[in-house]
């Protein structure tokens, strides 16, 4: 059997690994990575699937372990390619994905499993283990094949008094390892925190400590797919007297579905309209939006920035209900920062026992190695660091140092007789989607939209007598976002004159690449001369 990590591996997100065996392939969860400071105007980022292009009728089934956006969120991508192939997954992690496909006018093929299910998909024998996490009805998936048996497990902690009653199923995994794992996929998020991740329920008298003081309005940002976590606001909110709305497509959407799917509880006259909370008191206004990792468009965002028609002001208390993803911090502190000045009291993770991580930490990824004995141990979701920390916990319960695999997104790994070992290496690039494209930005676009923001734009009107290559008038200098005088551009004028000189005696008549040797003479010029990088475009008309 071959393992295809496209995604998770080294990175928080765009989780996505294909199985393939006896010319069958089969893929596990297909999620976006959120874009970062440096990659301008991007959406969301999504898995390579150039490798399975050609391949794309081999495809037997997606399967998905939970609902979340790094697991769920590029599906629309690969199903626009091929529309029909079956989607494997839990009630509620169904629902949501259903959702999402009908904005993209996709009706999906779907199969519907719960924790204990067995499922045939072409050669892969598939069995689920409840597992628990941050959202409802997550699944580990073992996967069985002649070649040997894979226990993903997701994303997975080990909360032992879980707001659900449904704990990860470690009675399940011990079977698994009574039968033989040969590669155990592990979550390894919180691999570097030591001991055992914090329960949900701990967090309840600090989410109630913050409803019994707040003076006026509540406003909690949360992920839009973070059930447990709304619903114990929801809980709050009611036990002080408030009302609560959602605001938000997403979060309408989405904890809709939870309520009719009987996941969220939400007590009768809790929740109201937005528009009605309007004429309400404040100390008993409760609002529940998106933005928690600081994403420019989200609500929470667009309020900091004073965008949004809910104007947070003195007095209000928000509340972020998440953790800090990887590489969004200096965008969720700026929205902290911006929120302060407004009047607001932030309360954070940092500041608050409000939040908890959904991933199993140190002391519970050793209880899992040493209830499953892998024989081979891939760790998955997570950074460099936290992958090698992981694959340090695995080592220290007795796998041995050559059987655990520290990956990248791209690397195939080869199962024979009960060794895993990388074989080779397939496309797993960033995929960038800008508004309705998808692929079309690449490195250099984001390069020169960096340039853009931060060194402007110059643009030179030049008029060139092609026949001798010269100057007919001088140069023209228009700016956007550069600072200069009127001396700035006065050598560069020389410099241009020189170019076009050497142009000359290569006899270069073509205009466009007139326009080039004008524009990198300018870029070289106030490179070396002011040391700033703008975006320099040259407009050649002839004489």
């Amino acid at each position: 059997m071959r393992i295809t990590p496209l995604g998770g591996l080294g990175e928080i997100g765009r989780n996505m690994t294909v199985f393939e065996f006896e010319g069958k392939l089969l893929v596990v969860d297909c999620g976006v990575l959120f874009p970062e400071e440096h990659q301008p105007g991007i959406d969301v980022i999504l898995p390579d699937f150039t490798s399975l292009r050609d391949r794309l009728g081999d495809i037997v089934a997606i399967v998905l372990t939970h609902g979340h956006e790094d697991h769920i969120g590029g599906v629309p991508y690969l199903l626009k390619e091929r529309a029909d192939i079956p989607v494997i997954g839990s009630e509620l992690t169904l629902a949501f994905i259903d959702a999402k496909l009908k904005e993209h006018r996709i009706r999906p093929k779907t199969v519907k499993v719960a924790a204990g299910d067995t499922h045939k998909a072409g050669p892969f024998g598939l069995e689920f283990v409840a597992v628990n996490h941050s959202i409802p009805d997550g699944l580990a998936v073992a996967i069985r094949t002649g070649a040997g048996m894979v226990l993903n497990t997701g994303d997975f902690k080990m909360d032992q008094f879980p707001l659900d009653d449904r704990i990860t199923d470690l009675r399940h995994f011990a079977r698994l390892g009574e039968e033989g794992v040969d590669l155990f996929m592990t979550d390894s998020t919180n691999a570097e925190v030591a001991g055992f991740t914090v329960s949900e329920r701990e967090l309840t008298p600090a989410i109630d400590q913050v409803f019994a003081t707040a003076p006026r309005r509540i406003i909690v940002s949360s992920f839009a797919s973070h059930v447990h976590r709304i619903q114990q606001v929801l809980d709050a909110a009611s036990r002080n007297g408030r009302k609560v709305a959602f605001v938000g497509r997403s979060m309408v959407r989405n904890m809709g579905i939870a309520r009719d799917l009987g996941y969220l509880n939400i007590p009768r006259g809790l929740v109201v309209d937005f528009k009605k909370l309007e004429s309400m008191p404040d100390d008993k206004v409760t609002l529940i939006c998106t933005g928690s990792q600081g994403e420019p468009m989200a609500a929470l965002a667009r309020m900091s920035n004073g965008d949004h028609q809910i104007r947070v002001g003195e007095g209000d208390t928000v509340l972020l209900a998440s953790s800090l993803i990887p590489g969004n911090e200096n965008a969720i502190y700026g929205i902290i920062n911006k929120l302060t000045d407004l009047g607001a009291k932030v309360v954070h993770k940092g500041n608050a026992k409000v939040h908890v991580s959904g991933h199993a930490s140190a002391g519970e990824l050793i209880y899992c190695y040493n209830i499953v004995k892998p024989r081979n141990v891939l760790p998955i979701h997570g950074e460099s660091k936290h992958l090698h920390a992981n694959a340090e916990l695995a080592v220290r319960t007795g796998v041995h140092p050559d059987r655990v695999i520290i990956g990248r997104d791209g690397v195939t790994i080869d199962l024979v007789k009960g060794r895993a070992t990388i074989s080779g290496q397939v496309p797993a690039g960033l995929v960038y989607v800008d508004g309705q494209t998808v692929g079309r930005a690449t490195e250099d676009t984001l390069k020169e939209r960096r340039l853009l923001r931060e060194g402007g734009v110059i643009t030179v009107v030049a008029l060139v007598d092609t026949t001798t290559t010269t100057l007919a008038e001088p140069l023209e200098y228009l700016t956007r976002g550069f600072v200069h005088d009127d001396h700035t551009f006065d050598g560069a004028t020389a410099e241009v004159e020189k170019a076009l000189d050497r142009a000359a005696e290569q006899r270069t008549t073509d205009i466009d690449k007139l326009e080039g040797v004008i524009a990198n003479a300018v870029s070289r010029y106030i490179q070396r001369t002011y040391r700033r990088e703008p975006v320099v475009i040259a407009i050649v008309v002839d004489a």
